[in-house]
């Protein structure tokens, strides 16, 4: 939070949503002062509706069908912007270091490329820096999830999958 001209603390959605987590009453949000990334109207309608999600791109019905649901999701990731037009290729292959990395992530590239996963290479690149930046502890990694060098880069997990020469396809499959 900043604080603005006239000596009054100006709350981002980040704030806003650290507050919500710590309890704070929609009440007492009404009566902040927030920049302009916060949908303050949108905010309280979520924390009084929770089905209101509905209003806001989620799919209106059950008739839905799978990949028409993940895409809608993957559209509407919530990241700063810097981190949505992140040239997420060049960042995991500028993370290289010899050329038996760069050979292991340019092919998991491919792969993540013909799923159409780079929106979500962005959004664990974000995840991992606030949780880096907020000094938030996760595991060293589960399941196939460590079978990918990319997201070993990333610093999703830390298990090294080119040393233990774990095949991507058994987390891509």
């Amino acid at each position: 939070m900043k604080q603005n001209n006239f000596g009054e603390l100006v709350f981002s959605e980040d704030d806003v949503c650290d507050l919500l987590m710590q309890g704070r009453t929609v009440d007492s949000l009404q009566r902040m002062v927030v920049d302009e990334t916060v949908d303050l109207e949108k905010l309280i309608t979520l924390v009084e509706r929770p089905e209101a999600l509905l209003l806001w791109g989620f799919p209106h019905n059950s008739d839905t069908a799978v990949p028409e649901f993940h895409l809608t999701q993957q559209n509407s990731w919530h990241m700063p912007v810097e981190y949505k037009q992140l040239d997420i290729a060049a960042h995991i292959l500028g993370l290289c270091t010899s050329e038996a990395e760069l050979q292991r992530c340019g092919e998991e590239l491919l792969l993540f490329q013909e799923r159409n996963l780079f929106d979500l290479l962005r959004y664990l690149k974000y995840l991992v820096d606030i949780m880096t930046a907020n000094r938030v502890i996760w595991g060293v990694g589960r399941g196939s999830s460590v079978a990918s060098y990319v997201l070993y880069r990333l610093g999703v997990h830390r298990i090294d999958s080119l040393f233990y020469n774990l095949d991507c396809r058994e987390f891509l499959r």
